[in-house]
């Protein structure tokens, strides 16, 4: 039976740091007011000096994310050691290299691990972290959805039904036709978050184990960070990340790589304190029944467990909104108990034709294609009448697409007059049997 690391076995909980660690706000002026383990650090020095060749204490310092002074702490420890020796000053700052006896218990280290970045966090500082920047915590009002969504044709119910969602903090199902905006939603819902920001540690040390949690590809910096803070944390957006249907229950779990032999969080913990957007949900290589299954206990309890190699578990805050955007019904894709768990439901349906012309105008002001005044209607007369179709607000988007691109093959300025109406339509929409 796997053991489940749980924080009792670390002997803390889920509340505020010690009073001798640092946050990421305040810089660690020394080893004590680190939150790892001195050994941690001095095997992540030896594997950089020896991959680097040498180094002054500042690159040093720049490497590790530490400041001056804990550096030059850390290697006068490893110097003590006769790990690595001073080769000469420049503006008294130690030019330091590695050591024979250094290279050989480098070469040690690196066959365990070969990590060499950033000096990590320790896990229980990431948890209570985690739980500090809670998008629970966030307060969302009617002005910052209405300038988020500012863009899109959406009518004020359906906003404020987003706004309440957001102040929810858990799960939201968007869920309608092929067509009508889920995914764009889900995108600009993420936004709204993304306002505040948050610290995001580049690794976590656990059981001798480093997890990487930065991704520059996912998490966007901050304009400016505070001057004295722990540069072992990136102040961040709040993350958004999307999944579609590539996703698998594989990816949900700690990603070790045998080569490297240390860890990259999965997609959801890198999405913690910010959004998390399953996209056309019903369609993964994970069965929906499997993804719910595997998150009963996140949605409802917001923790998660993640296996390390050897089958011990980490409980970890899931501290995220959850979207889920389908085609589907939610009833035919999960069964009540785990539609409870999500906690709002939205229908996108269809445009009336005020918002149909209205999203019709601003795509045509926007890619500057000029149109004749009975356009939009006529379009709108088309897809009821003759296709039988709701007016979706994808459709005034890839009509005026049609026109562009037929355009530029005739090398003339876009312009929608009945018959570029007509052509688009015949290119567009699966002709009849």
């Amino acid at each position: 039976m796997a053991t489940v690391l749980s924080m009792q076995d670390y002997e803390f909980d889920f509340g505020p740091i010690p009073t001798n660690v640092s946050g990421p706000e305040n810089k660690p002026r020394n080893l004590a007011e680190l939150d790892v383990r001195q050994s941690v650090l001095e095997d992540l020095i030896l594997k950089i000096l020896y991959l680097s060749g040498a180094l002054s204490v500042i690159e040093l310092s720049d490497r590790l994310r530490l400041g001056y002074e804990v550096t030059d702490e850390l290697f006068c420890k490893l110097r003590a050691q006769t790990f690595c020796q001073v080769t000469g000053m420049t503006s008294n700052i130690p030019q330091i290299a590695i050591t024979s006896q250094g290279r050989a218990r480098a070469m040690e280290l690196l066959q365990q691990s070969q990590y060499v970045g950033a000096a990590p966090v320790a896990f229980e500082s990431y948890v209570n972290q985690v739980k500090k920047q809670s998008v629970q915590k966030v307060s969302v009002h009617a002005v910052d959805v209405r300038r988020a969504f500012s863009h899109l044709v959406i009518d004020e119910d359906t906003l404020d039904r987003f706004g309440t969602a957001l102040n929810s903090g858990t799960s939201i199902f968007l869920y309608g036709p092929a067509g009508a905006g889920k995914t764009t939603i889900a995108e600009v819902l993420s936004r709204v978050l993304a306002a505040d920001e948050v610290w995001i540690p580049y690794a976590m040390e656990v059981d001798g184990q480093i997890i990487t949690v930065f991704d520059p590809s996912i998490h966007q910096q901050a304009d400016q960070a505070p001057a004295n803070c722990d540069a072992r944390w990136v102040l961040c957006r709040r993350p958004a990340v999307m999944v579609g249907g590539e996703l698998t229950g594989e990816m949900l779990d700690m990603q070790f790589n045998p080569v490297s032999k240390f860890y990259v969080a999965p997609a959801q913990l890198k999405a913690n304190n910010g959004v998390f957007i399953i996209d056309d949900f019903g369609r993964q290589r994970i069965r929906p029944d499997e993804l719910l299954n595997r998150w009963i206990v996140p949605l409802d309890r917001r923790k998660d467990f993640l296996t390390l190699v050897g089958g011990k578990k980490l409980e970890v805050p899931f501290e995220m909104l959850v979207v889920f955007a389908s085609n589907c019904n939610p009833a035919d894709l999960v069964d009540p108990a785990f539609l409870r768990r999500i906690h709002t439901k939205i229908r996108i349906g269809e445009v009336n034709d005020e918002q149909f012309s209205e999203i019709f105008r601003r795509v045509a002001s926007e890619k500057q294609v000029s149109y004749d005044p009975e356009i939009p209607r006529s379009l709108i007369s088309y897809i009821r009448d003759a296709l039988g179709q709701e007016l979706r607000s994808c459709y005034p988007r890839d009509i005026v697409n049609q026109v562009c691109w037929a355009a530029r093959y005739e090398g003339k300025d876009p312009h929608v007059d009945r018959i570029a109406l007509q052509r688009a339509i015949e290119a567009y929409f699966p002709a009849s049997a």
